[in-house]
């Protein structure tokens, strides 16, 4: 379980709280104004960013004083965060090992799960020679290979058409979510949240509240959300 516990984060005249638990197997939608701080959550989740009071813990365990490194944690940024000289199969081994070592036994991990994105034979290329659907999949391949029970999307797939959009948000709740893991992901789309989302923390007036069912939510939002929403 995830908890963040008097959670405060200020920078400036920016200020945010949050005080709440998500359950494990969750898959979580962020929304709000844009400015409103959900990127900025992901990362005090993340490891990237100190908080300026609180706790974050995952199943009982502190996170709050650890480096990105030793959480577990992975995260799927806009840029999908490829290196352009290396080749996917170079990009997925340092989901494996942080200097990138391949082996006999890491190639064939890499070859299953490129097979399980829709990449199977696609290793050896460079993201340039990739599609931004094919890039968003490697990434979550590479997600994948990390198997970490917390799964962080800062808008991975935000530049990708709507049609490849939810392609890519179906894959992604079978693939990570499907095993268990636990998402949270920045969504400025509420047709996302309703497709995938089990549950939605509403960043507004600097708090991000306590997590709420996906679909009372939105077929019933708060002025705060109706106000969002546009409706």
């Amino acid at each position: 379980m995830l908890r963040l516990e008097g959670l405060e984060i200020r920078q400036g005249d920016f200020e945010l709280r949050a005080d709440w638990a998500l359950p494990d197997g969750a898959v979580c939608a962020v929304m709000g104004p844009s400015g409103g701080g959900k990127s900025t959550l992901l990362a005090v989740i993340a490891g990237f960013l100190a908080p300026t009071s609180g706790r974050v813990s995952w199943n009982g365990h502190e996170l709050t004083a650890l480096p990105p490194a030793r959480r577990p944690i992975s995260i799927l940024f806009q840029d999908n965060n490829l290196f352009p000289h290396l080749t996917v199969e170079r990009n997925l081994a340092l989901g494996l090992d942080p200097r990138g070592r391949l082996d006999a036994g890491s190639r064939q991990r890499i070859a299953e799960v490129l097979d399980r994105v829709g990449l199977a034979g696609m290793g050896a290329r460079k993201p340039a020679a990739l599609s931004g659907g094919q890039q968003s999949r490697a990434a979550l391949a590479r997600a994948l290979l990390m198997d970490r029970a917390l799964v962080l999307l800062d808008e991975p797939f935000a530049a990708l058409g709507p049609g490849l959009r939810m392609e890519m948000l179906d894959l992604a709740r079978e693939v990570l979510s499907g095993e268990g893991r636990t998402l949270l992901m920045v969504s400025h789309a509420p047709e996302d949240a309703a497709r995938i989302a089990s549950h939605i923390v509403l960043v507004h007036d600097g708090v991000a509240a306590t997590p709420e069912a996906a679909g009372p939510l939105l077929a019933d939002p708060p002025r705060a959300l109706r106000s969002y929403l546009g409706r």
